[in-house]
């Protein structure tokens, strides 16, 4: 049943602390259908376990509540659903909240919550009847691994959001849905697709992709930031879908940011690996993707295929191991090398030497500027973390140490911030499970229902082949440039994994990509990246390059000693490094 000629799907949240006033703004904007919100980044379900710890009643994203005291009573007005993953640790625990709410202000919506995705309470049970749970990086099994699994969840599809919507919820909770599972399930139940619509499927599959993100889709951390016309009030996207699955992405009128081919571009290479890119309901061929302007601020995304979907669901496992911490010292003036070496052997002589903790990890990051301004200009900076079992070594034991350097080493150094406690070490264990091990429980007017999880049941896959591709001849001109003149990046984090997007604005651009920028030319730009395996993924209907480096974050977000956990920088790092390019590229 379709109902209406197009779905207009809003989204109001791309992470637990994004804007608050984006879900008004949202409802408020334009005519919307739906209005969606991503809260669960892998980190997140690290902290909502810790709040969950300690409130047994908490464990849900508190602000999507808050916000819903101040637009329920609008939407159930005007008729739009909401559709959230904020449900987090404890879906049932925001549905029971949001019907006192909807108490306080007299108002009376259908509220759906989804659970099924917390495999913790039956974790044993499960290994025991054959899910193996195995790292999906690292040849280790999560029996085998040693650690203390605190939070274990697996990644649910779309069609208990259809049920639910079907079943009349104007509100729809889940806990760890897939990130694009909540723009596929309005999408599906609007237009009433079967499980097996891979096409439409995989084009909302890549919609939500697009969206989920909030202002990363509209202007915002976008690499041309010139031109994006303003950062004030950024619009968050919407996406108008049609039945076939094809879309117009693009924002309220009279908001700040940008909706263009390239910032479209940036959220599609954004936290991806292969260009097969995997939901649990369908897997969406990112290299079918079509991308042209629709008029100002509007982009249509249209061709994606799909294909049947695995008969495997991700699952993120959360584990204690240990604790850390870290502190951060600025040094400045003549023979930085030498003092950083002094500073580090100082530490380890007071500590006992570098088996006094599990893991030490030091690092320089050295400011070679001349002709300062001031004295913070000179800064260069010393990190170091630790990592160990007692909480009390890697506490008052590690800073204490640090501090009794104060007055007995090198000169030119002060500490960037107070020393802090220890903090709970969350290692992020990634594997995969088969969906029959797991489905989907609807919860709506106190009734359950059981829908189970979509597998490819031996159906053939559809034609997915992308646009063909052969790799022109450069020209012989060369020019040495910023990568960052010519071309756009985009980086993130998958667990433990880093990933960074390259792309260019025509397909000469991507010749060059193509031809120059292989994985161990990128490893002679990024030094650092060079002790990792990368794999090189290719999207020529993109005009772009996606680079998977893996292990170059550690165990993931919450456990990662790394000054940017989440790779957020790495884009800009790759597009400050110099090649020789093509003279004709400055001429696009």
């Amino acid at each position: 049943m379709i109902r209406k000629e197009k779905a207009i799907i809003a989204n109001m949240s791309g992470f637990y602390g994004d804007r608050f006033s984006a879900a008004k703004e949202m409802v408020e904007g334009g005519p919307i259908d739906y209005l969606t919100g991503d809260y669960l980044a892998e980190l997140t379900m690290a902290i909502l376990y810790k709040a969950k710890a300690k409130r047994p009643e908490a464990g849900f994203a508190v602000s999507f509540l808050k916000q819903m005291e101040g637009i329920m009573g609008t939407c159930l007005d005007k008729g739009i659903k909401v559709v959230v993953n904020a449900g987090g640790l404890n879906p049932s625990g925001l549905a029971e909240a949001l019907k006192t709410v909807a108490n306080t202000l007299q108002l009376h919506p259908k509220i759906a919550f989804i659970e099924g995705d917390n495999l913790m309470p039956n974790l044993s049970e499960l290994q025991k009847e054959g899910a193996v749970l195995k790292h999906l990086e690292k040849d280790i099994k999560l029996a085998n691994s040693g650690m203390m699994p605190v939070s274990a969840n697996a990644y649910l599809g779309c069609w208990g959001i259809v049920d639910a919507l079907n079943d009349g919820a104007n509100i729809v909770v889940t806990g760890r849905v897939a990130d694009t599972s909540v723009v596929m399930g309005p999408a599906a139940y609007h237009f009433g697709w079967k499980k097996d619509d891979w096409n439409a499927l995989a084009g909302a599959a890549t919609v939500g992709h697009i969206i989920e993100c909030g202002g990363q889709a509209t202007g915002g951390n976008y690499a041309f930031f010139d031109e994006v016309p303003s950062f004030d009030n950024v619009g968050f996207p919407l996406a108008e879908v049609y039945s076939d699955g094809s879309a117009v992405i693009t924002k309220h009128p009279g908001t700040g940011g940008l909706v263009s081919k390239g910032t479209v571009t940036a959220q599609l290479l954004y936290e991806i690996n292969a260009p097969q890119y995997i939901t649990p309901d369908v897997v969406a061929h990112f290299e079918t993707i079509e991308l042209s302007d629709d008029g100002e601020d509007r982009v249509k995304v249209s061709g994606v295929k799909g294909s049947p979907a695995t008969d495997t669901a991700k699952v993120t496992v959360n584990c204690m191991a240990g604790f850390q911490n870290s502190m951060t010292f600025h040094l400045i003036g003549m023979d930085i090398d030498r003092k950083a070496e002094i500073l580090k052997q100082g530490f380890l002589n007071n500590v006992g030497g570098k088996g006094a903790f599990d893991q030490i990890d030091i690092q320089l990051f050295k400011n070679d500027t001349d002709n300062l301004k001031s004295n913070e200009e000179g800064f260069s900076t010393m990190r170091i973390a630790v990592v160990d079992q007692d909480s009390r070594k890697a506490g008052k034991f590690f800073t204490s140490k640090l501090i009794e350097l104060a007055l007995c080493t090198v000169p030119g150094w002060c500490m960037s911030s107070p020393p802090g406690p220890a903090k709970p070490r969350i290692v992020h264990f990634p594997a995969l499970i088969d969906k029959k091990f797991i489905s989907q429980i609807v919860n709506i007017d106190g009734a359950e229902k059981i829908i189970e999880e979509v597998k490819a049941g031996g159906v053939s896959s559809p034609d997915s082949k992308g646009m063909t591709y052969d790799s022109k001849k450069i020209n012989s001109t060369r020019n040495e440039a910023r990568l960052g003149e010519i071309y756009a990046a985009r980086s993130g984090d998958k667990g433990g994994n880093a990933n960074v997007g390259i792309w260019g604005k025509s397909i000469a651009s991507y010749d060059f990509l193509f031809e120059y920028l292989t994985i161990n030319k990128l490893k002679e730009l990024l030094p650092d990246t060079a002790a990792f395996e990368i794999i090189r993924y290719e999207f020529p209907n993109l005009y772009g390059l996606n680079f998977y480096i893996k292990g170059f974050l550690q165990d993931g977000v919450a456990a990662s000693t790394k000054m940017d956990a989440q790779a957020k920088t790495l884009g800009e790092y790759l597009r400050f490094q110099k090649m020789n390019v093509p003279e004709d590229l400055f001429l696009e």
